[in-house]
């Protein structure tokens, strides 16, 4: 699970996140590529990654864009599990444009 460091912490930490819309402790980002494959391609990268960590992303995907939100469900809200695949997927959505 981990400890809650909440969505202030993480939001320090890294690029381009938000705090997700609603009342819950979540962090949230909109990636987009040029075409379909590259979304497709982030996802499962990301997939690995997250099936890896037992830890699973919240996310919405039309053809160039996914949405994604993250929050640790056991802790009620943001851990450093979110800030670890926040950071991979910062880092993998650069490597694929």
């Amino acid at each position: 699970m981990g400890a809650r460091i909440g969505a202030d912490a993480a939001l320090k930490a890294l690029k381009g996140w938000k705090t997700a819309e609603g009342e819950r402790d979540a962090i949230a980002k909109t990636y987009k590529f040029t075409d379909f494959k590259s979304a497709f391609a982030f996802m499962s990268g990301v997939a690995l990654k997250a099936e890896q960590m037992d830890h699973h992303p919240e996310w919405f995907n039309v053809y160039n864009r996914v949405e994604v939100i993250l929050t640790t469900h056991d802790a009620d809200g943001v851990t450093q599990k979110d800030l670890e695949l926040a950071g991979f997927m910062d880092q993998l959505a650069a490597r694929l444009g």
